[in-house]
């Protein structure tokens, strides 16, 4: 009797999730058939277009849930590069991420935990670039990509802080 309340409980669960799986496909094709559909994403696009989002890779700053989405892939990507060893690339992703974070003084302590100490140390350079270059008054798009600005004067608070060196970073 247990192994038929198994076998029925298994049946049902595989039926519920056929037809859940069905619900989404039926759905997802009407939404996508819907002519209000096709106008709304070809006015985003047009949007996107206009903005230069698109290029820049940094969400509109008013649109709350483009933020997170932009934040979380940030993050993603940033831990996955520094995973493979890449960490300029995941360096640059982290920094993105902080950028746009509504809390980054609590995110650094937490990457300041979590991270090498040499890799936290690039990501406060790569922090302090871009504050030179904000502080200089750029006002092109945020981009943290390499500076071609002055030699930074911070070196020594991140080697007190970190307890990395900056010289073994190049």
């Amino acid at each position: 009797m247990i192994e038929m309340n198994k076998t029925a409980i298994g049946i049902a669960a595989g039926v519920a999730g056929t037809l859940f799986i069905g619900y989404c496909i039926y759905f997802d094709k009407k939404r996508r058939n819907d002519p209000e559909y096709k106008k709304k994403v070809r006015e985003r696009r047009r949007r996107n277009k206009k903005t230069g989002a698109a290029k820049s890779g940094i969400p509109n700053l008013n649109d709350h849930e483009a933020i997170e989405r932009y934040f979380l892939q940030e993050i993603q990507q940033g831990e996955t590069l520094i995973a493979r060893g890449d960490f300029d690339s995941g360096v640059e992703h982290l920094a993105n991420a902080i950028v746009v974070c509504g809390q980054p003084a609590r995110l650094l302590q937490v990457l300041q935990s979590s991270l090498p100490a040499q890799v936290f140390a690039m990501l406060i350079v790569k922090m302090q670039e871009f504050g030179n270059r904000a502080a200089e008054g750029n006002d092109g798009p945020i981009s943290l990509g390499q500076s071609s600005g002055q030699p930074l004067d911070g070196a020594k608070i991140i080697e007190s802080s970190s307890g990395a060196i900056i010289d073994d970073l190049e």
